[in-house]
Parts: structure tokens; sequence; C-alpha cells
């Protein structure tokens, strides 16, 4: 009888990850160049709790999986409102600067980048989103992660 590896009951990781950035990074020091691994993650659950983490390891993998464990640490929940978020918002971090408006069902996901992955992750379904100022994945991502943490409860 053969043997039959695949087992259809394998349950589904509870968050979803992507990674945004890997970069190769290398430090000058009396011996020599060392070359390390950047890598910048977003985990999300898609239903409202998002993180995510900077880590750095000799290959990518450790690098990854460091990355990883970062985000879970770094994981907070959002305020939503009928798949968008309850207001609009603009939020600045170092030379990052993000615009997040609400948009109406159907509109889906209108922003770029870094900022998408970290909106998508978050179960964020329709929003508009800008990113201004600063190119660096790091500091975009940080600063949407910081925009979607100082959302209010919409009332009435």
């Amino acid at each position: 009888m053969p043997r039959n590896n695949y087992n259809p009951k394998r349950e589904k990781p509870e968050f979803e990850q992507k990674m945004v950035d890997l970069a190769r990074v290398t430090r000058v020091t009396k011996g020599g160049k060392q070359m390390n691994f950047r890598a910048l993650m977003v985990i999300g659950d898609k239903k409202g709790k998002v993180g995510y983490g900077v880590a750095k390891g000799k290959d990518v993998t450790l690098a990854i999986s460091k990355a990883v464990e970062q985000a879970k640490k770094n994981l907070e929940k959002i305020t939503l409102h009928n798949g968008t978020i309850p207001h609009r918002i603009e939020e600045k971090y170092k030379a990052a600067r993000i615009l997040l408006k609400p948009a109406p069902l159907g509109t889906g996901v209108k922003a770029g980048g870094p900022m998408r992955i970290v909106l998508d992750l978050a179960g964020v379904e329709n929003i508009v989103g800008k990113m201004m100022g600063s190119k660096n994945k790091i500091n975009n991502v940080k600063c949407t992660y910081n925009a979607l943490l100082k959302l209010k409860t919409k009332s009435g």
C-alpha cells in the first residue's frame, strides 16, 4: 500500500505574512566586510489585527523568521467600520507622510506599495491611500501602522 503524505486536515496558519522588503546589508569591520540580510515582514489576520517586524540575520531564512517573531510581538487590533476606516487620517513618521481616506463599498484598496500590504493584511476592504514624502519602505510601513492605531471609533 503506498504511503500518502497528503494531510487534508492541515490547519490554516493563524496569521498571513508577506515580505515587504529584503535587503543585503554590509558592515565594514577591522576584519573585513560582514554581510547580513534585513527583512521587513508584515503579518495580519485580515480581521483587524496587523503587525510588522524588521530583523537582520546571517541568511535570508533567519532574517525572515526573526522579523515574523518581532511582528507577532507588535500585533495590534485596529478600528474598522463596514470594511473601511471610520474617518480620514493623515500621519507623519520621520520623512514619510501618508493620507488614508474611507471609501464606499466596492472601491477596493487604492493604495500603493508597502501601504497596500499593511492595509490588505489588516482586513481593510475599501480605502483610498496616498504616500507622500519618502519612498523608504520601512518608514512607510511604520507610518501606515501608526495611522491605523490612531483611528477612533465612529460614534452615532
